[in-house]
């Protein structure tokens, strides 16, 4: 099996879309009467949900009217959140098949596929021509790619002179041994974790200009102690979440991942960009 077939393999459910509409009568919804609020807890995986998708795009200031990429899109929730509060068109790419499709199910019931197009394709070699996009973004996509020059180098060929883009991924802060699984990877071979050094040296190989960088560790953890005192008041998880998601192995990857941060290997960083 192939690096990326694997990586596809280690996100694919097998029943995404099934779950998801089995949970929404405990929402008072259907597949028909769902919202973007409704699937924010399930399609915005990264730390911190939509709040952290919102920081970030805070910082991006796109144009009304833009062609917006979003790289490693997942299900889509991001692009659906830009799609909803801009007058932006959006753009994802995923590796994995079943998210596409699912988030392509999605952006019809909400009737959002005139504004969103998803792919199923690599960041390594995206097809869309040059100078494409006005601006973007990918949330915690980098850590499954080990050449992060050639990703960012790809990002630059389709942007637009002038654009912004937004990275928000869990970066290396000092060398040591992940406890794993983690949400982006099973074992170490498919974690390709770098520095935010190792990043911005990469972005700027590619030809980018840094404009901005800001740890958002502190962040993670007041997220997770906030999420652990509303499950522990409500005794069970929300009918929609990253458990839909990661199913059975959820709990244990998420507690990996706190320990890690706390243990200070890793944190998630935003670094933002223009192409000059």
């Amino acid at each position: 099996m192939s690096y990326e077939k694997t990586v596809s393999a280690h996100y694919s459910h097998g029943s995404l879309l099934k779950s998801i509409e089995a949970a929404l009568p405990a929402l008072g919804r259907n597949i028909n009467t769902i919202t973007i609020e409704d699937l924010a807890p399930v399609d915005e995986f990264h730390i911190g949900g939509r709040t952290a998708t919102d920081h970030l795009l805070s910082q991006l200031n796109f144009p009304e009217k833009s062609n917006i990429l979003d790289v490693g899109c997942g299900l889509g929730g991001a692009t659906r959140y830009v799609a909803t509060t801009t007058m932006n068109s959006v753009t994802g790419i995923d590796l994995t098949a079943e998210y596409i499709k699912t988030g392509q199910v999605l952006n019809e019931r909400l009737k959002l596929d005139e504004k969103i197009t998803l792919l199923q394709g690599s960041a390594l070699a995206m097809p869309f021509s040059e100078n494409m996009f006005d601006g973007g973004y990918m949330l915690h996509v980098g850590m499954n790619i080990e050449d992060k020059t050639a990703l960012f180098s790809e990002i630059y060929r389709v942007l637009r002179p002038g654009s912004s883009f937004g990275v928000y991924d869990i970066m290396q802060k000092k060398i040591g041994d992940l406890i794993y699984p983690v949400p982006w990877a099973a074992k170490k071979d498919t974690s390709m974790l770098a520095s935010s050094s190792q990043y911005k040296q990469a972005l700027k190989s590619a030809g980018f200009e840094i404009t901005k960088e800001t740890s958002r560790e502190d962040f993670a953890l007041d997220f997770f102690r906030q999420q652990r005192e509303k499950t522990k008041s409500k005794g069970n998880p929300p009918p929609l979440g990253l458990h839909t998601l990661m199913q059975q192995s959820t709990a244990v990857k998420i507690q990996n991942m706190i320990k890690n941060i706390i243990a200070g290997l890793i944190a998630p960083v935003e670094i933002i960009v223009k192409k000059i």
